[in-house]
């Protein structure tokens, strides 16, 4: 094996985000008595959302702050009267109830018997761990790192040293970083010194200066990688 010890992503690398989002939101305002609300409100709320998700990155804002400031601006721009804790509180349990794997992610994660494997997530705890808890996957990371537990997210280095020291890691070479996202999964890993690589499904052009270890459009391709039977990019 190439590599003893992978790091998942988790949304839109092994879960399927959008939907999670879109159904969560859909049952936060229903249960408020606003069963248009994803209609009237979901494409402010995402917009609202990159812009805060991305100074987290930054690290100009923090998790506590984005979960209420979320709400917050999207009230005000729609003029709703809700109580913000109470929605922000509820939208977390409604994310944690969503569970919508990506696919071939479970024949992939079979395919990696004999590698310890882990989540390190920007995520908020509860839901996070409440989705893997009620999916296919609750018995298969050896840990499910959080930022909110870290206190760090990523790209930050403090994340992936703090991950380091709870898995007992001491060789970076080993270690391989897989997510969605240029700027949080591969940018934070490559700053860390590991290598990284790139789901993108989609095919998303790279128009940044972050530079992928390896880069994968479906999970068929990960195993190669593992082994060392794919070149680097």
């Amino acid at each position: 094996m190439k590599y003893d010890v992978i790091l998942f992503d988790l949304d839109d690398t092994l879960f399927d985000f959008g939907m999670t989002e879109r159904n969560a939101f859909y049952q936060l305002f229903l249960e408020y008595g606003l069963p248009n609300g994803l209609q009237d409100y979901l494409g402010s709320y995402k917009t609202i959302s990159k812009v805060l998700w991305d100074e987290l990155e930054k690290g100009t804002t923090t998790l506590e702050l984005l979960k209420i400031e979320r709400f917050k601006r999207l009230f005000l721009e729609h003029n709703l009267k809700l109580d913000l804790e109470a929605v922000s509180h509820k939208y977390i349990e409604n994310l944690g109830r969503e569970i919508h794997l990506i696919s071939g992610v479970e024949e992939m994660l079979a395919s990696l018997a004999g590698c310890r494997l882990a989540i390190l997530t920007n995520g908020f705890q509860i839901a996070q761990h409440a989705r893997i808890k009620g999916s296919p996957l609750k018995d298969v990371f050896e840990a499910i790192i959080t930022s909110e537990e870290a206190g760090y997210q990523k790209p930050q280095p403090s994340i992936f040293e703090y991950t380091f020291k709870k898995l007992g890691i001491t060789e970076k070479s080993k270690v391989l970083m897989v997510g969605d996202s240029l700027t949080s999964d591969i940018q934070g890993g490559s700053q860390f010194g590991i290598d990284t690589c790139w789901f993108n499904p989609n095919q998303k052009e790279n128009t940044t200066a972050i530079l992928p270890t390896y880069e994968i459009k479906n999970w068929s391709q990960l195993n190669g990688i593992v082994k060392g039977q794919l070149l680097e990019k």
